[in-house]
């Protein structure tokens, strides 16, 4: 990916000047389409990734840019979530009886998370300024909970006041998702690649 893509810095410093342009904010760029975004990378660039957003998201809050940037690392809107429904130490004895497959289920169905108005989406909504932009990271982190084309679909459905990116640790080719470039998701053909 990185050799015929560019190296990740340079992909980062685009994604980072497109964001800043007020066409992307205002909905004005490709067919003026609804402002979802992937910026992919290579899994193994995660720490990386990482970084450059702790950077954006302390230049941000300088207050310099005319916008709130606003990350959402989706795992931790997960764990919150168990945490303040005292679940999370019974989700793990509920593994260990049963299994992944099984916590997994039981996860997805307490956050309603195959619908459309999924607490994630509920929470996304309640916790973003109006003149902003969404990151959502930590996509990696919640497999197999979590599927990002579903967390895209409903997302897209019920929140489209400002541009959202999902940073996704694998490839996607504006028609599949493909986590970790090893496990194929459902396609996706809503949200544009950031950077090619």
């Amino acid at each position: 990916m990185e050799t015929v893509n560019g190296c990740l810095s340079d992909r980062l410093d685009e994604m980072e000047a497109a964001i800043r342009k007020t066409s992307f904010r205002k909905g004005t760029g490709r067919a003026n389409e609804v402002n979802y975004w992937v910026f992919d990378y290579p899994p193994e660039k995660e720490l990386e990734v990482r970084a450059r957003i702790e950077y954006m998201k302390g230049k941000n809050a300088r207050g310099d840019d005319d916008f709130d940037l606003v990350v959402f690392d989706l795992y931790d809107v997960i764990i919150d979530f168990l945490e303040k429904k005292r679940f999370l130490e019974k989700c793990y004895d509920f593994e260990k009886k049963n299994g992944m497959e099984r916590i997994t289920k039981a996860v997805t169905n307490a956050m309603k998370i195959n619908d459309n108005d999924s607490l994630i989406v509920q929470y996304i909504k309640e916790h973003t300024p109006e003149n902003a932009i969404v990151f959502l990271t930590g996509i990696g982190k919640c497999y197999p909970i979590l599927r990002s084309h579903k967390v895209l679909n409903n997302l897209h459905q019920a929140f489209v006041r400002c541009p959202v990116v999902m940073f996704f640790p694998g490839t996607y080719n504006e028609q599949e998702l493909i986590l970790f470039n090893e496990i194929k998701d459902d396609n996706y053909y809503r949200a544009f690649r950031l950077v090619k």
